[in-house]
């Protein structure tokens, strides 16, 4: 089999240690393969990453595992160029699995360029997508600790969220400040509404009697301490987001352009594909990378399935949340193609198919550095052409009992 690289090395990472196979020239026509085991203390990375370059590495491949294969991949990527390697396109033969069998695996694979790099962003794209990430997670543990205070008032049989949307807005925070103080009058907690809430005192007034107590009171300003702090939390590191997005001020106002993308989605989606797009040869790998196009699962000349790859679940997240608000929006493309697909494939892939459109857009808006430009809600009604459209609209009238006669507007 051809040899692609001449000297390189394959690694399996462990969270105490790595195993490292190298293959390099030997003597006559030979392949030389040496493999050593290191700890994945600093010092003995730096011993290995010593070894390799003295042994003429150039190229190194190493299995994403969990999170262990960071602090290795970090080191060596100044000094040698490294592959991230999907675990999915390195199965061997089974039986004789080990870890020295696996760095000689890798090392085999990566020597005969039987397997791609996977995407590894550059350091300040790393520390951008490690800040909204981690808001993410505050994000959905503020939500899980509303969620308990809900369920917290219902055990007590206050049923504030029945009448009330928000029960952390302003009418439902100052209601639950005064339980939580002591008071249990429902006239006095319903009087606290504000604005338009005050139309349902008498509503408010059934839903706050209850039997409300001080072991309910203890927990409820505990879990609200901790929605506040998350507040807090969520508050710091959106404002260190915007600090480091600056040398990406346009990649967001491009990314904002297209509708359904707030200004945190467009901030996610950057993080998450960096500002290189070039790293992606075509908008279908971008999609494909993300895992929102159809999955590609023929067998005996059928496809069972066209379920999607997971893909990257955080970018998914974001997209999904685009999808659905540009499904919403009113006389856009987005919101047409979710109609037109929703009625014949459900909802789900209809949403699937909106966020396959978004990231195909973003994907030449970034090649071109141009804006989103909408094709419009009516793009279908004339891509279909107007006689057609008649015709079948007219059919259905017609199975419908009605006689019809068209008139053109400009005749009218």
């Amino acid at each position: 089999m051809e040899v692609l690289h001449e000297r390189c090395a394959g690694i399996d990472i462990s969270k105490a240690d790595v195993k490292v196979t190298i293959r390099v020239p030997g003597p006559g026509k030979r392949r030389r393969t040496e493999t050593r085991t290191f700890t994945t203390m600093t010092r003995d990375l730096l011993v290995m990453r010593d070894w390799l370059l003295a042994e003429g590495v150039t190229l190194v491949g190493m299995e994403a595992t969990g999170i262990y294969w960071k602090p290795v991949f970090y080191l060596l990527e100044h000094d040698l160029e490294c592959w991230l390697l999907n675990a999915r396109h390195m199965k061997g033969v089974p039986g004789r699995k080990t870890d020295v069998k696996d760095a000689q695996w890798i090392a085999q694979l990566v020597e005969h360029g039987l397997v791609r790099p996977s995407f590894v962003p550059p350091e300040p794209i790393r520390q951008l997508r490690d800040l909204t990430r981690y808001r993410t997670e505050v994000v959905r543990e503020r939500t899980r600790e509303t969620q308990r205070l809900e369920k917290l008032l219902e055990d007590a049989g206050i049923k504030l969220s029945t009448v009330v949307s928000d029960i952390l807005g302003v009418s439902g925070r100052a209601m639950l400040e005064a339980l939580i103080a002591g008071q249990r009058d429902p006239q006095v907690l319903a009087e606290m509404a504000k604005g338009s809430m005050r139309r349902k005192t008498d509503t408010l007034i059934e839903a706050l009697t209850g039997n409300f107590g001080d072991h309910h009171a203890f927990l409820a300003r505990t879990m609200l301490d901790r929605i506040d702090a998350c507040t807090a939390t969520e508050t710091r590191l959106s404002t260190h987001i915007d600090t480091q997005l600056g040398p990406f001020r346009r990649r967001v106002e491009l990314l904002t352009t297209v509708p359904g993308i707030s200004t945190r989605a467009a901030e996610v989606i950057l993080a998450e594909i960096g500002a290189d797009i070039a790293r992606f040869p075509s908008a279908g790998d971008l999609a494909s990378w993300a895992g929102v196009c159809p999955g590609n699962h023929e067998s005996a000349g059928k496809q069972p399935t066209g379920k999607t790859r997971h893909g990257d679940p955080w970018l998914k997240a974001a997209l999904g949340q685009a999808a659905v608000s540009a499904a919403r929006t009113k006389d856009t493309y987005l919101a047409a193609r979710y109609r037109r697909l929703a009625a014949r494939r459900g909802k789900k892939r209809a949403l699937v198919a909106l966020e396959h459109s978004i990231l195909i857009s973003v994907w030449h808006m970034f090649t071109n550095d141009v804006e989103y430009a909408d094709l419009g809600g009516d793009y279908f009604l004339h891509r279909v052409g107007r006689a057609r459209q008649t015709r079948r609209l007219v059919s259905q009238l017609n199975q419908l009992g009605y006689q019809v006669v068209l008139q053109p507007v400009e005749a009218a």
